[in-house]
């Protein structure tokens, strides 16, 4: 097979990441109507370890008002705890609840229901062309 120019390049970039971004979108809004995106991304930040609003806000690079705001409502919500930091008494520690990591697998099932039922329409080779393809990004995504 031949080279690509840079020039087609380019446009494989653009193709590439334009479908990333719609899958991605697609799948985030698609498959489950119970949290908006950005709280389950502090579900899944909080899910191996504990962290502060001010971590969390760092991570997701959000201002820290914007952060307090999506914790609150995951508090309120049952799905994080709250717990005064033992070393220093100005910060907060949160962490995932039982019923947080219930609403965490739920949604992430129902995220992969959602990407299943786009590949049952495809073709043998098709989806193996995907795996190869999926090998590839992780790769560049890893760089």
């Amino acid at each position: 097979m031949a080279s690509l120019s840079r020039a087609e390049l380019v446009s494989l970039s653009n193709d590439i990441r334009l479908a990333c971004m719609r899958i991605s979108r697609r799948v985030r809004f698609e498959s489950d109507r119970e949290l908006p995106p950005h709280h389950f991304s502090v579900l899944a930040r909080l899910e191996d370890t504990t962290r502060t609003n001010s971590e969390l806000a760092d991570i997701e690079r959000v201002s820290a008002p914007s952060m307090k705001r999506t914790t609150s409502a995951l508090v309120e919500r049952g799905y994080v705890a709250r717990a005064d930091d033992p070393t220093d008494g100005r910060q907060v520690i949160l962490s995932l609840t039982p019923e947080g990591r219930k609403a965490l697998r739920r949604i992430r099932r129902h995220r992969d229901e959602w990407m299943l039922s786009r590949f049952e329409h495809l073709t043998d080779e098709e989806r193996e062309l995907l795996q190869r393809a999926a090998d590839v990004l992780a790769k560049v995504a890893s760089e």
